[in-house]
């Protein structure tokens, strides 16, 4: 793909470029990463995949929070950017000062918070109830914010006091409701569907004084996607995401830095099947009516 706007960020997954007039540019690529090492091969679609889920969302959760989309039509792009193959995978946006912690919502306790709940019995700071058991849900759902890593670094857990200390109070807790807002709609359309949304990260920043959800909401890279007939407390039930790549990996002695192992082709189609498996499944759409065509 050709653009010929001034490239600011390219990051695991997407690139950002200038759009001029305050907007920004921001392109999903096929680019795949486990374990924080970006692999060698790409996942056909993948980013086409996630500009879709976050389409939807950002239209279906309008109403709970505005968002910093302008238009995820090539014609309406820059001329700079009016390459037919970013179709169905970039989005102009309004610039935004973004946030400087993430914005984690959890419905059930797995991932960095249950090592941490094993660890010491608490979750970002908070004392949870005894015998929670690995994928349990949790009794309403939380807002748990994270530090933003730099490249080559790990975000840490926070509490929320150590949250509004960064951001200050009144923001954390625009931030905490939110978000808390987005989650519960989001999870119970997801539910309707038979798809549990285990977590998720939003991207929060401010745009004209007002507090939007930027980058992507709710895709199969931002949040954990569980099948409810496979979801028991006790063991973590396979993710509609990279879960081929990272259960492979898991076979290999391997030490999880680069340079990556090369990724067999069934390995790489069952990626692609399971992220259109859940965007599918959670929207209700074809995911072939999506505009663009394969890129990688």
């Amino acid at each position: 793909m050709t653009i010929s706007l001034p490239h600011i960020y390219s990051g695991k997954v997407r690139d950002m470029y200038d759009a001029g007039d305050n907007q920004l540019l921001l392109v999903t690529s096929d680019r795949l990463s486990a374990f924080d090492v970006v692999m060698n091969e790409t996942v056909p679609d993948k980013g086409r995949v996630l500009m879709a889920m976050s389409t939807f969302w950002f239209d279906h959760l309008a109403h709970v929070a505005p968002n910093h989309v302008v238009s995820t039509d090539v014609a309406d792009f820059p001329e700079g950017a009016q390459d037919p193959s970013l179709a169905g995978r970039s989005v102009l946006v309004r610039k935004a000062e973004m946030l400087s912690v993430e914005c984690i919502v959890r419905g059930y306790i797995t991932g960095s918070a249950w090592k941490q709940y094993q660890a010491d019995g608490t979750m970002h700071g908070t004392t949870m109830p005894t015998g929670l058991l690995e994928a349990s849900q949790l009794p309403e759902p939380v807002f748990t914010p994270s530090t933003k890593a730099e490249d080559g670094e790990h975000d840490i857990n926070i509490t929320f006091a150590e949250a509004e200390s960064l951001i200050g109070t009144d923001l954390a807790n625009q931030a905490r409701d939110l978000c808390l807002g987005l989650y519960t709609e989001g999870a119970q359309r997801a539910a309707d569907r038979g798809i549990i949304v285990a977590d998720t990260k939003f991207e929060l920043g401010i745009v004209d004084g007002q507090l939007v959800v930027a980058d992507e909401m709710l895709t199969s890279d931002s949040s954990r996607f569980w099948d409810v007939n496979t979801w028991s407390p006790g063991t973590t039930p396979p993710s509609f995401d990279k879960q081929p790549v990272r259960d492979f990996l898991e076979t290999l002695d391997w030490d999880k830095s680069p340079p990556p192992p090369t990724l067999p082709a069934e390995v790489i189609d069952s990626t692609r099947a399971r992220y259109i498996e859940g965007y599918e499944r959670i929207t209700g759409l074809n995911f072939a009516d999506w505009p663009g065509q394969a890129q990688s």
